[in-house]
């Protein structure tokens, strides 16, 4: 299949099969999509997996672990496509340090840097249980933006995957939610609105550049359809009214 006919599928929304052959523009911008995800997964499950054991209480460790390996369950669906694409699951798994981190007082923006694709918001280490449960609750709210799309995208298999993923990420934001809250009535708002404070615009940059051109061509290959301004206006929009509810300030 050619571009041409590709994008004349695509313009009638007509679905792109697993096994089909691939343009090269397309399948490398489905690749990095794909990519980043999982990337963002495994080192997300792996900042969480430390902060288990900080819970303070058997059901929010429960929780906890349940998160994780829900993350864990999320990379391998998506991982099982890439195997079409040469992709090893088991190499790839132990080819990337996903528990590391950079220093909390590091702040990279829109910046890429070097290694694995996550998420730059998950190169930054967690502090403690209240900082978990808020970056939880911040980026699960993000996920559901951002994830939400890719249940309509043009490759069919990864819309599938997303449909399930999506419902289990805005299960995580009720238990996040919910978290947070007993975090709250027990020790009062200070250290949640700290958190906030440091992750609300680290997770808002996840959303990326306006004039970002990964973006432009996601939506010109049917990826996704929003621009990454309206998307993250969108999370504003959610997340600004559950911090509201709990009594927290949105970061100026």
């Amino acid at each position: 299949m050619d571009d041409k006919a590709l994008m004349e599928r695509i313009s009638n929304d007509e679905m792109i099969q697993r096994g089909e052959e691939l343009p090269k523009g397309y399948r490398s911008e489905l690749m990095r999509l794909m990519v980043v995800f999982v990337d963002s997964q495994l080192a997300g499950a792996a900042g969480f997996a430390n902060m288990i054991n900080h819970g303070p209480g058997l059901r929010e460790r429960r929780t906890a672990a349940q998160i994780v390996a829900d993350r864990f369950d999320h990379a391998e669906k998506v991982l099982d496509l890439l195997k079409d694409f040469n992709v090893e699951p088991r190499l790839y798994v132990s080819s990337h340090a996903w528990a590391s981190r950079l220093d909390r007082t590091v702040d990279l923006g829109n910046r890429r840097i070097g290694g694995d694709k996550r998420l730059n918001v998950f190169h930054y280490p967690l502090e403690g249980w209240v900082d978990a449960l808020v970056l939880n609750t911040l980026m699960g709210t993000a996920s559901s933006v951002q994830l939400g799309e890719l249940r309509h995208a043009s490759y069919a298999p990864l819309a599938e995957a997303m449909v399930e993923i999506v419902k289990s990420e805005q299960a995580h934001i009720e238990m996040g939610e919910k978290g947070l809250q007993d975090a709250i009535d027990h020790n009062g708002t200070a250290a949640a609105q700290a958190a906030v404070d440091y992750w609300y615009p680290r997770v808002a940059a996840t959303f990326g550049r306006a004039d970002s051109e990964h973006t432009a061509r996601f939506k010109q290959y049917g990826l996704i359809k929003q621009s990454n301004d309206t998307r993250l206006t969108a999370w504003e929009g959610q997340v600004n009214d559950l911090l509201g509810r709990m009594g927290l300030a949105v970061p100026a």
